[in-house]
């Protein structure tokens, strides 16, 4: 437990270290909390001295009217600090998050593959949102308001002890219960917010993933299976939730009635002085205001020190997870120095090996050659290793051993991001986003015209078809493109392949989920995008690749064949077996 709680500490003072770049608001959102906290604890202390000289003692009414537009005064002075404090605490909260949460998705957009592969998405959009709101509270209601509370804490037992040291004392009796009772209700409120996360992200990444693949829940028919597991899920979150309130439930009763005791206690000392008939009990009766406004004033922000110090705990508790991405070594090193190579060179793979975890070889031994311009094709069964061949030349993935060379340059010598601008990949699964065809087109590149973008989708023979949609090329496809064919989604894939004009093209798997009619488009489209560049295709259907300058044969991760079409065939060995078993089919 000790060594978590200096874990915390480490975290908030790491997230403390966000505050440098806003000083100004750091420093002024301060002066606004130190200016209420000192105006809060003077204004009981005027109220019970006006009460005593110009009512008990004196009853001066032009003196009581002053004193009294004197008091109104600080009330409205205090509300504009209020405002100012609130507004500017919160700005200042914002901006660091704001920062915070572009250096996280920055860390995410780096990070390679395989981390997407083993990592939930619903997990990562509560770090992203949920976990870095909570976080926000940290400065906004947590840092700022427990500084002012403390302050105001201090005024208050300052000025009470000022003004009758027996009768403070006498106020505080009730005060160590509620510091042990904060300490209990601490150590449970943490537990409670560690559960909380914890099925927050289990919420996010169920119901993110259902509604996804809700085809697919739809399909066979799992609506009510799938609602039972979310009804679990859901009971466990609301448990969560009530752990935290049930400790809130008693806790803050305890606070009332401690304070009430306070109060009961300075009455009866009140009484007993009248009781006795002490000389000067009509000049305490201000005093006796003023105390009784004081420890509203004191137990309130002790109350309150207990909520912020759980917005502390939950802003903490959330840090942790955001700073674990952030401190991730998962993102791709980028220690290629070079950005500017010719990419008409040959692609050379040498004694190349290559697996997702420890040595568990995807690829073992791999060397081939890939000439610049030609046209080559990778063939084979599942799990041959094809994917994870072409995802090591856009460096999706890194291998362990071998080399992988483009001339004579070493691929993790060429800068990430020159090297992926000069290669694209088409995906069997092509992904749009809920933007206009455009867009997905360009991916928000200026530079890329709108004539520019024309002239290539004539070129693939898409043209005719975007243009029946309303808008055009301003038409919105929906999530995921769920609103275009698969071949449309194809084709809008291969314009923004000729728009961004890359040296080398890369097609995984491009028509084997297109039906027979759009796969003629498709081809004539593929072999205008292919011209003039090196092109490697993933191919499972043969009859697409025939053509190809070259065609390897992998299995199990090693290349068995390579040639062209017919030189494979003569040799009778796996392209043969391939070829008779597809089309006997």
């Amino acid at each position: 437990m000790k060594e978590k709680n200096k874990l915390n500490i480490a975290v908030f003072k790491r997230l403390l270290n966000y505050c440098k770049n806003y000083k100004s608001l750091f420093v002024f959102a301060v002066f606004c909390v130190l200016v209420l906290a000192i105006l809060g604890p003077t204004r009981p202390y005027l109220i019970g001295r006006m009460v005593d000289l110009y009512i008990v003692k004196s009853q001066n009414g032009e003196m009581l009217i002053i004193w009294t537009i004197i008091i109104i005064s600080i009330i409205f002075l205090e509300a504009l600090f209020q405002f100012l404090s609130t507004y500017f605490s919160n700005l200042f909260a914002q901006s660091i998050i704001r920062d915070l949460r572009n250096r996280l998705m920055k860390k995410v957009l780096s990070f390679r593959m395989k981390y997407f592969n083993r990592t939930t998405i619903g997990s990562l959009v509560t770090r992203v949102v949920s976990d870095l709101e909570a976080i926000t509270e940290v400065f906004s209601s947590g840092l700022m308001s427990i500084s002012g509370d403390l302050i105001s804490l201090i005024s208050v037992v300052s000025l009470m002890f000022w003004t009758n040291w027996k009768l403070s004392l006498l106020t505080l009796v009730p005060i160590p219960l509620l510091i042990l009772a904060t300490r209990i209700f601490a150590r449970y409120i943490r537990k409670s917010f560690q559960m909380e996360r914890d099925q927050v992200s289990r919420l996010n990444t169920f119901v993110q993933e259902r509604i996804t693949g809700i085809s697919l829940v739809q399909l066979f028919n799992r609506q009510e299976e799938e609602y039972e597991s979310f009804k679990g899920i859901n009971a466990k979150h609301r448990q969560a939730h009530i752990k935290a309130i049930w400790a809130n439930s008693i806790f803050f009763p305890t606070v009332e009635v401690l304070s009430h005791l306070s109060i009961a206690f300075l009455l009866v000392w009140t009484a007993q002085l009248v009781g006795n008939g002490a000389a000067n009990v009509r000049l305490m009766f201000g005093e006796t205001i003023s105390f009784v406004l004081w420890i509203h004033m004191l137990y309130r922000p002790i109350r309150q020190l207990a909520d912020k110090f759980n917005i502390l705990q939950r802003g903490t508790v959330r840090a942790e997870r955001v700073f674990e991405i952030i401190d991730s070594k998962e993102n791709i090193e980028n220690d290629g120095a070079i950005n500017d190579c010719r990419f008409d060179q040959k692609i050379k793979f040498s004694n190349l090996y290559f697996a997702y975890q420890n040595e568990e070889w995807i690829l073992n031994d791999i060397s081939l050659e890939i000439n610049p311009g030609s046209t080559v094709a990778f063939v084979g069964s599942t799990g041959a290793g094809k994917s994870s061949l072409v995802s090591l030349i856009g460096r999706f993935y890194d291998y362990q051993k071998g080399s992988l060379k483009l001339g004579d340059v070493e691929l993790n010598d060429i800068k990430l991001n020159y090297l992926r601008k000069n290669i694209a990949i088409v995906l069997q699964d092509v992904f749009l986003f809920s933007e206009s065809i455009f867009y997905n087109i360009t991916l928000g590149d200026h530079t890329i015209s709108k004539e520019d973008v024309i002239s290539a989708s004539k070129a693939v023979g898409a043209h005719d078809f975007i243009m029946k949609f309303s808008g055009g090329y301003d038409y919105k496809v929906g999530e995921r493109g769920g609103v275009l064919s698969t071949g449309q989604r194809q084709l809008i894939s291969f314009i923004r392949v000729l728009v961004y004009n890359p040296k080398i093209l890369i097609l995984d798997e491009a028509t084997s989920s297109v039906d027979n009619d759009s796969e003629e488009l498709i081809q004539k489209a593929i072999k205008q995008i292919t011209k003039g560049r090196t092109s490697i295709i993933i191919a499972h259907r043969l009859s697409t690749i025939k053509g190809a300058d070259k065609i390897f044969v992998l299995e199990k991760g090693e290349v068995k064949e390579e040639g062209t079409h017919s030189e494979l065939l003569d040799l009778k060995g796996h392209y043969k077996l391939l070829h008779e078993m597809q089309f006997s089919s």
